[in-house]
C-alpha cells in the first residue's frame, strides 16, 4: 500500500492509513481462517491414521459362549484379527488392506507438512511494518498442535520440532528456518499454486485404491 499509485484518490485525507487499517482487519480474518483450515487438516489426518490402524477385529471371551463378542485388542496371540474368519473382504487379506491404508495415510501426512510450511508463511505475512520476530518451523501454531503431530508420527523427538516438509520421493537439504514477512507477488503465486497442486497426493493412485476397496466391500464412495 505505501508504494501503490492511487491516482486521484491520493488527494483524500489519510487514504493510505485507512486502506491499511481495512486491509489489516481483513488479513486478521483470513489468517484465522487459514489456521482453522490447517487445524482441520491435522484432525483429518489423525482420524485417517486411527482408522487405518483399527481394521482388525479380535474375538473376545471364550469360544464356548453363546454370545460372540469382538474387541479392538487381542486376547489371544493366535487370533489374527479377521473376526474369526468372517468374510468381510472378497479377495484381499486384511493385511493387504492395511498396506493400502498406510499408503494413503503416508501421502496425506507428507502433504500436511507441506501445507504447514505454507501456513507458516501465510501467518508471517505482514501488511504493515514487518514483524520483528517472525514464525519459525519449531513454533507451535496453535495450542496442542505438537501433541497432535506426535500422534501422527510427524514430530521429531530428536530435534524437538515437526518433521521437515518434503515432496514425494524428494527431500531438500535446505533447513527450514524463519519465514518471509514481505514476499513479493511472484512468491505468493508459488505459495498459492503449491497449496492447490497437492504435490504429495497421487490422485491416480488414490482412485485406484478406492476402486479396489469399492470392489472388495461392494460399496460406493460418492
Amino acid at each position: 500500500m505505501p508504494s501503490m499509485e492511487l491516482g486521484v484518490l491520493s488527494d483524500m485525507a489519510d487514504i493510505r492509513k485507512k486502506a491499511c487499517r481495512k486491509l489489516f482487519k481483513q488479513q486478521e480474518i483470513y489468517r484465522s481462517k487459514v489456521l482453522s483450515s490447517y487445524k482441520d487438516m491435522v484432525a483429518a489426518v489423525t482420524q485417517m491414521l486411527n482408522t487405518s490402524q483399527s481394521m482388525r477385529c479380535f474375538l473376545k471371551g471364550t469360544s464356548n459362549s453363546t454370545l460372540v463378542q469382538f474387541s479392538g485388542s487381542s486376547e489371544d496371540q493366535n487370533d489374527t484379527g479377521d473376526g474369526g474368519g468372517i468374510p468381510v473382504f472378497a479377495f484381499w487379506s486384511i493385511s493387504s488392506h492395511e498396506n493400502l491404508a498406510e499408503e494413503l495415510v503416508q501421502m496425506f501426512k507428507m502433504e500436511l507438512m507441506l501445507k504447514r510450511l505454507l501456513v507458516l508463511e501465510f501467518l508471517s505475512i505482514s501488511c504493515e511494518v514487518p514483524q520483528v520476530n517472525g514464525f519459525h518451523w519449531s513454533d507451535q501454531l496453535y495450542p496442542g498442535e505438537f501433541d497432535h503431530l506426535r500422534a501422527c508420527s510427524l514430530f521429531s523427538e530428536e530435534t524437538c520440532e515437526p518433521v521437515p516438509p518434503k515432496l514425494m520421493d524428494w527431500k531438500s537439504d535446505t533447513p527450514v528456518v524463519g519465514c518471509n514477512n514481505q514476499p513479493n507477488h511472484e512468491v505468493l503465486q508459488v505459495y498459492l499454486t503449491t497449496w492447490l497442486a497437492e504435490g504429495n497426493i497421487n490422485t491416480h493412485r488414490v482412485d485406484e485404491i478406492f476402486a479396489v476397496i469399492q470392489e472388495e466391500m461392494h460399496v460406493s464412495f460418492r
